[in-house]
């Protein structure tokens, strides 16, 4: 019977995949609080920077526990990281390119949905580049909430005297959801791949 074989790089990208899950996950959290204009919302921020860290630090104990692997598949790592590169730098540009345009016709309130749009299309060939399936989820998700909310959600509500943008709530705390969600099964599949590796 054959025995998997599991190398530093494949521990390592499942690893910085936890990392970016938490990270962005808590910049999206930090969307979601802004449109609330609450003056309780730093117990909110807080509290998403603590989840958002306990995530990532448990990325890097990922890194920690892989350092005594082998790297059998570095050629392919180099490649792999070549195009990863390439599609982050294209989701970047284009998450710029969408904030000039937005400001310029005086529609900065489409930024967020328009971006969660943006990150979401770009985890479909991060998903075909890791063999990671549930980042079609993941990416299909984000687009579907973003779409979902611009056309069924009224941009403001008020509740009293006070007026919430859900635009940027909705798509800010769901886009943040459906990342960290998306952080603790890789961080599933990060240690499940240290034991077979250990154990193997």
């Amino acid at each position: 019977m054959s025995q998997t074989v599991v190398s530093k790089a494949d521990v390592r990208g499942t690893a910085s995949g936890v990392m970016f899950m938490a990270f962005f996950g808590t910049v999206w959290a930090n969307v979601g609080i802004g449109g609330l204009q609450a003056s309780a919302s730093i117990w909110l921020l807080i509290l998403a920077v603590v989840i958002g860290a306990v995530l990532f630090f448990s990325g890097m104990a990922l890194i920690r526990g892989s350092r005594n692997l082998s790297n059998t598949n570095a050629r392919r790592s180099k490649n792999v990281d070549k195009w990863f590169n390439i599609i982050f730098v294209t989701e970047f540009a284009l998450i710029i390119f969408a904030a000039i345009v937005c400001n310029a016709i005086g529609h900065f309130d489409l930024f967020f949905p328009i971006m969660a749009i943006i990150v979401g299309v770009h985890f479909l060939p991060l998903a075909y580049l890791f063999q990671v399936r549930i980042y079609y989820m993941t990416g299909t998700l984000l687009c579907l909430l973003a779409i979902g909310t611009v056309l069924f959600v009224p941009l403001e509500v008020s509740l009293g005297q006070h007026q919430i943008n859900t635009w940027w709530s909705l798509v800010g705390f769901g886009s943040m959801l459906i990342l960290w969600i998306t952080s603790v099964v890789i961080l599933t599949i990060g240690r499940r791949l240290l034991r077979i590796a250990w154990n193997g």
